[in-house]
């Protein structure tokens, strides 16, 4: 089966309908991927259909869970899940922010080449960063621990909006510690299609 058919019977699967523009964009970035890994090591995930599974609908798989405001991705990588995200939802702004400089210049090639004209490039380490504005959602697949994520990043969640953890497993005992204001709002349970693994989304909230 073609990367193509792949990510369209994901997308069919998570019930996400995408025009045939964003699927090509899609498919241009898991081009970007490859390509740029070769030299930048961006991923150890190797093969388009791979990178399509393992990248692309784990990123897709939030989506009908957090909203379609301004979203901040930190330690965004490879622009992994802020880009699919991007691409997805053309009405919303996207920060991309990693400390790295050689990451940050993929991911703004990665933005020129998409054509992705609601996200933009930070470098900056996000404990140091003086963002101009609040998110709506914080959101990360770099934190393993949720209490430095809130650390990390949480003054960047604006009062209304959510910090939203990708994780694999999940236990209520990842939730213990975690700093004033913030509470657990939700840990949802993902089925990435695809992929054979334990996948959850963890929804954390500022307290009313």
């Amino acid at each position: 089966m073609s990367a193509s058919s792949v990510l369209a019977q994901g997308l069919s699967a998570l019930g996400i309908a995408l025009a045939p523009e964003a699927r090509t964009r899609l498919m241009d970035y898991v081009a970007l991927l490859e390509k740029w890994s070769r030299t930048y090591n961006l991923t150890s995930i190797r093969g388009d259909e791979r990178i399509v599974t393992h990248h692309l609908l784990d990123s897709l798989a939030v989506a009908p869970h957090i909203g379609t405001g301004a979203l901040l991705d930190v330690g965004s990588g490879a622009g992994l899940p802020g880009i699919p995200l991007a691409i997805a939802a053309p009405e919303r702004a996207v920060t991309l922010l990693d400390a790295s400089a050689k990451r940050a210049t993929f991911l703004r090639q990665a933005v020129i080449e998409l054509g992705l004209r609601n996200a933009e490039v930070v470098c900056e380490r996000v404990e140091a960063w003086e963002a101009p504005k609040r998110f709506d959602v914080v959101i990360s697949r770099a934190f393993s621990d949720l209490v430095r994520f809130v650390e990390a990043a949480g003054r960047l969640c604006s009062a209304g909006g959510v910090m939203a953890a990708m994780r694999g497993r999940h236990a209520d005992a990842d939730t213990v510690g975690l700093p004033a204001p913030f509470r657990l709002k939700r840990a949802i349970p993902l089925k990435v299609p695809g992929l054979n693994a334990e996948r959850h989304l963890v929804l954390l909230e500022p307290r009313g």
